[in-house]
């Protein structure tokens, strides 16, 4: 696969990252967790560090949780789904800390090009039983959840504190 696509996927996770961590930092803390919200704003941070840290591993079986991962729940991704009424596990984690979602975006973002590097891009499966796509439309996928994610917090804290969060369109310092 052609390395301008690599570098132009890593680029991308660079700037999706910056742009979450943008709207973690800015987010004022009484929003943070904020229950008017069916998901709360570190619910979303979290969720889409979660899979944009799980998606980076070339199969589910080589993926190793964030050291500050809670997993001893229901959902980990931190998005509540339906629950499990023969488990006694909570639904989700407890909020994660505006600290601790930034120090996940860092470990995130010292993973991006190493990761990216030793994907098969020309594989037609993307490692994920439940995503029926190639490995190169996968990592696409990703980085536009990352980006999805990333916008939700940033109209969520244009429209509740009137507060922007900047365009990055690339990897920052690029």
């Amino acid at each position: 696969m052609s390395d301008a696509l690599r570098e132009a996927l890593k680029n991308q996770y660079h700037a999706g990252l910056a742009t979450l961590q943008q709207a973690v930092e800015l987010c004022p803390d009484g929003l943070w967790e904020d229950d008017a919200y069916t998901n709360r704003c570190w619910q979303i941070a979290y969720h889409a560090l979660y899979f944009t840290h799980l998606y980076l591993h070339p199969h589910l079986d080589d993926f190793v949780p964030w050291s500050g991962h809670r997993a001893r729940v229901q959902h980990e991704d931190g998005i509540a789904g339906p629950p499990d009424p023969s488990s006694d596990l909570p639904l989700i984690p407890d909020p994660y800390s505006k600290a601790q979602v930034l120090e996940y975006c860092d470990f995130c973002r010292s993973l991006v090009d190493d990761r990216v590097d030793a994907l098969d891009l020309t594989s037609p499966e993307s490692g994920f039983y439940w995503y029926p796509v190639s490995k190169v439309e996968h990592q696409l996928v990703n980085v536009r959840h990352l980006q999805h994610h990333a916008a939700q917090l940033a109209d969520r804290l244009r429209n509740e504190a009137d507060l922007g969060v900047g365009w990055v369109g690339t990897r920052p310092g690029a």
